[in-house]
């Protein structure tokens, strides 16, 4: 019996808190990470939030890898807001994909 293809998965599959977003409509790319859940009157929310674009971190790898980076940050830091990794920049200063 032949064996069954293995599915590949993409990075940020399988990582609590790191979802994937692409929304051509928009032309949103990039990875949304949340974390710390609270209760408020309107039901659940999580405390903290991210968005970690492709554009803005040059590429799927980079939104990925400033996604990670920022999630240990707030896990390390117990719950005080801990600031988002700054985009690579490009020979000029400026930010890529720009």
């Amino acid at each position: 019996m032949p064996k069954a293809a293995r599915r590949r998965r993409g990075p940020g599959t399988g990582i609590p808190g790191i979802s994937r977003i692409d929304q051509e409509s928009t032309r949103t790319h990039g990875y949304f990470v949340r974390v710390g859940y609270r209760r408020t009157t309107d039901g659940w929310r999580p405390r903290h939030t991210a968005y970690f674009g492709d554009a803005s971190y040059g590429g799927k790898k980079g939104a990925f890898g400033a996604s990670q980076k920022w999630l240990k940050a707030v896990a390390k830091a117990g719950g005080r807001k801990v600031a988002k990794p700054a985009p690579k920049k490009n020979a000029r200063g400026r930010k890529r994909g720009r």
